[in-house]
């Protein structure tokens, strides 16, 4: 199981960018997908998360009204839309998936690359 991000990239304050986050590999059952990003100088923290079955989101108080995360079941594919950025956003940005191996039933929390977002002021 692999997740790949992209769409990061160098964005004036203000500005909007889309990542992306594509699952693939084994079959997984996927229990909650999330967002987490990690600043120079500063621990990883939780953007935003999405959870299977219901569908229910979380997000972080500092990106709440700017940032919406959704998952397109169909391409394995989970999106971070960013709006209205400030340089305090500037982080690389990476997707995590928790769940469980299809026919295995192992359970595993993948990460991905990470994707570098940059918000110039």
């Amino acid at each position: 199981v692999q997740l790949v991000e992209s769409g990061g990239g160098l964005v004036q304050a203000g500005g909007s960018l889309r990542l992306s986050c594509a699952l693939s590999g084994s079959m997984f059952d996927i229990n909650a997908m999330g967002w987490y990003r990690q600043a120079p100088g500063k621990q990883r923290e939780l953007v935003a998360a999405v959870i299977s079955g219901g569908g229910s989101t979380t997000y972080a108080d500092s990106v709440k009204g700017r940032f919406t995360i959704s998952r397109d079941n169909a391409k394995n594919t989970m999106y971070l839309e960013m709006n209205s950025l400030q340089p305090e956003d500037t982080a690389v940005y990476s997707c995590n998936a928790d769940g469980t191996v299809v026919g295995t039933g192992e359970h595993l929390e993948v990460w991905g690359q990470g994707t570098l977002v940059t918000v110039s002021s």
